[in-house]
């Protein structure tokens, strides 16, 4: 059988990288005692794929991994099996058992459903800047009502001049803080939602460093906390290749977006 697994990352563990964080699960999931499915070879390991990586630094509440199981097990079991192993800063939300692939088809992973992203983006005390927290927030608006937002995206290899302003699905300048994500006594909390996964990744550092850019003003990558709220899927895409996917994307043909949580990509 395969599970998906949801767990928030927060506190101290959020400097803790995508590789460290699956070795975490890994001996997480050997301490829970959960019938873990290996891998054949002479190198065997555990079948267990993890969706969008998440920056060093940053929090999250919306975190998955897909694990396989030799043997049936309750979402509520491996629930409680695997929260007894973890460490402060750690915590598993949700469980769900995943359909069977349909006969010579794959088992969709949760990295290659991910379409979307939503983040709260939170000032941190200690860098209140000569613009009042009000007029950031008239601003923010402003700046992401335009139907045309150009940019630098970068990648490790290369960089592009790109549209912001198609990428970004909603936003808010008056954001609500969650328990994962923490607060600040500023209380100055931005809110977007943005296309993610391996055609159309927005970082949200990608639109402050914009939308400071618009302020004629230098960002710091230190004053914000970034904190994901939630990953998507896209129903509209459902059975729909990466590769006719990054086509419809260049060609302006995407359908209507219908975004749901991972967890829930089954059950709609």
């Amino acid at each position: 059988m395969n599970v998906r697994i949801k767990f928030a990352k927060y506190g101290t563990m959020k400097f803790i990288s995508h590789l460290d964080v699956m070795r975490y699960f890994q001996k997480a999931a050997r301490r829970a005692e959960l019938p873990v499915l290996y891998s054949e070879g002479f190198h065997p390991h555990q079948i267990m794929s993890f969706a969008s990586p998440l920056g060093v630094g940053q929090t999250s509440e919306a975190e998955y991994f897909d694990l396989a199981l030799k043997e049936v097990l309750s979402p509520a079991e491996i629930c409680r099996r695997l929260n007894e192993t973890m460490a402060e800063g750690m915590q598993i939300l949700d469980a769900a058992i995943l359909p069977e692939p349909k006969p010579q088809t794959k088992q969709e992973t949760a990295m290659a459903l991910v379409a979307a992203s939503s983040y709260l983006i939170l000032r941190k005390d200690g860098y209140e800047e000569e613009v009042p927290a009000e007029l950031l927030r008239q601003e923010f608006v402003k700046f992401l009502s335009q139907k045309e937002i150009l940019t630098i995206k970068q990648s490790k290899k290369t960089e592009s001049t790109i549209n912001l302003a198609q990428f970004i699905f909603d936003f808010s300048a008056d954001a609500t803080p969650t328990p994962y994500s923490g607060e600040y006594e500023n209380g100055l909390a931005f809110y977007i939602l943005v296309s993610a996964g391996s055609v159309n990744n927005i970082h949200p550092e990608t639109v402050m460093r914009a939308f400071y850019q618009y302020l004629s003003r230098e960002y710091s990558p230190y004053a914000y906390q970034l904190h994901r709220l939630e990953t998507y899927a896209d129903l509209s895409l459902k059975k729909v290749s990466q590769a006719e996917i990054a086509e419809r994307a260049a060609a302006g043909t995407m359908p209507k977006r219908h975004l749901v949580p991972l967890m829930d990509y089954y059950n709609v």
